[in-house]
């Protein structure tokens, strides 16, 4: 194979080739590092690459596996990690000024996991400045560009592994969520993301952001690959008090199997209120391929959905500020101005209104756990516009001039505040060429459900399948 075919291939493909002996880690490593190279200076998707130690991690796995050794389907595989992603040993910087020198003397529960699977590690993935912000343009390192045009953002908060991944860099990335920062730049950048259940995957070795909202989880070319990436990230992890003590299972079971009998809501409030035409059109024509698929799809009322954002943002920067008490007493002037704004708005978030915020949580929770007696599935839109222009401020829509900024987390929101698994895939492109990505949201811990609607909704469609021009 040419060196596009393989950093192009797919993880579960890779892995078939590897166990057969058909393809050597070292080989694909040296693709994706010769992709790095050639694409880097336009997608600035790193900010540590660690190519010596990728290839010594590649012959590693080489040599157990020609030994006889296989670890299974992550055993040399191309990855990369945002980084707030402890890793012993590694600069981890959160994307800040502040962490500019920190490097942790142990490694996130994930990071061990994927060692233990002999995954590569690539390096670590550009980000929005302390997980705060959905562009990933950062005052730092500067902005992760998106592979489908250089001038556009990525999404953020993980906009590097959005970048990295859409555009054959790495294999498949883990990012965080507590806004929508695993699904915004995957929307954005055409792969799918995985917000897993909360609780369902370590967060211990996480730089936090929000205790009660922040997720881990994987990005992918397809949906079958974050199912992989679960088996592996997935499980109980005592030293981690949010982590939920569930049986282990095998994500990719569900994969395959009809969706006959599958009843998919599709949310009348909240999600279509502002929203570019032609993203409405592709929902439309994506849900219409649900029902063809065997799925009982129907429109469903949820009107508590209006009130995501005022109880997502209030949790959010109060929590946020929390984190970072000591950094805005003692240096504020080192973290970027957008991110100091809202920590600083958060720090004056009463303690009322944080309770406030937590109580409409809790009345939230309960009526979505209503609406999902009756639904297995909850459709939506990742985002409600393309990815706008590095810098853009405004966008029309409607005949209105609406902030883009405040679009990109708009419609993600919902599925942190109740912990719901949701996974964006890519279902369409824009005029522009811009990918349009949409939400497929279950039941707590039904993770394997969503994953089986991604992946028949990926099978009957090619979107998957296209390249950016990068």
């Amino acid at each position: 194979m040419t060196s596009q075919e393989l950093h192009y291939l797919s993880i579960s493909e890779a892995a078939d080739l590897i166990s057969q002996k058909r393809l050597s880690p070292v080989e694909l490593t040296h693709a994706h590092l010769t992709r790095i190279e050639a694409t880097e200076p336009r997608l600035n998707s790193f900010i540590t690459l660690l190519a010596y130690d990728a290839l010594a991690s590649a012959q590693t796995a080489e040599q157990e596996i020609q030994a006889g050794d296989y670890r299974g389907p992550l055993h040399g595989i191309p990855i990369g990690l945002k980084d707030l992603y402890y890793t012993k040993g590694i600069l981890t910087t959160v994307g800040s000024k502040i962490l500019r020198d920190f490097v942790p003397d142990y490694d996130a529960t994930v990071t061990e996991r994927f060692a233990e699977a002999g995954a590569v590690l690539m390096g670590k993935l550009q980000m929005h400045e302390f997980a705060l912000g959905a562009t990933s343009v950062n005052p730092h390192d500067g902005p992760a560009h998106n592979p489908w045009d250089v001038d556009s953002i990525t999404g953020g908060s993980s906009g590097g592994s959005g970048s990295a991944v859409g555009s054959g860099q790495v294999m498949g990335a883990l990012g965080s969520d507590t806004g929508g920062s695993v699904r915004i730049p995957a929307g954005l950048c055409g792969i799918v993301g995985l917000k897993p259940t909360f609780g369902r995957v370590s967060r211990r070795g996480v730089f936090p952001l929000s205790f009660s909202l922040d997720t881990v989880g994987p990005m992918t070319r397809t949906a079958r690959d974050a199912a992989l990436i679960m088996n592996v990230i997935a499980g109980y992890d005592s030293r981690d008090p949010s982590s939920a003590n569930m049986p282990d299972e095998d994500f990719t079971a569900a994969l395959g199997q009809s969706m006959s009998g599958l009843r998919i809501g599709i949310p009348d409030e909240f999600f279509y209120d502002i929203i570019d035409p032609e993203v409405a059109e592709a929902m439309c024509v994506a849900t219409g391929m649900l029902g063809e698929l065997g799925a009982t799809v129907e429109r469903v009322s949820i009107p508590v959905l209006n009130h995501s954002l005022a109880i997502s943002s209030t949790i959010l920067i109060a929590e946020a500020a929390e984190v970072h008490t000591e950094n805005l007493r003692d240096r504020p002037q080192d973290i970027g101005a957008d991110v100091r704004g809202r920590l600083q708005t958060g720090a004056l978030t009463s303690a009322r209104d944080y309770l406030k915020a937590q109580r409409a949580r809790t009345e939230f929770n309960n009526q979505m756990a209503e609406v999902m007696e009756r639904y297995d599935i909850l459709v939506a839109p990742t985002s409600a516009i393309g990815a706008p222009k590095i810098n853009q401020t405004h966008i029309e829509i409607g005949g209105r001039q609406e902030n883009a900024l405040s679009l990109m987390s708009r419609l993600t929101r919902p599925f942190n505040i109740c912990g719901f698994p949701t996974a964006t895939i890519p279902s369409g492109f824009t005029s522009a060429g811009l990918p349009i990505g949409m939400q497929i949201a279950g039941r707590p811990f039904e993770d394997a459900t969503v994953l089986q609607v991604a992946d028949a909704y990926e099978q009957a469609t090619d979107w998957h399948t296209r390249r950016p021009p990068v």
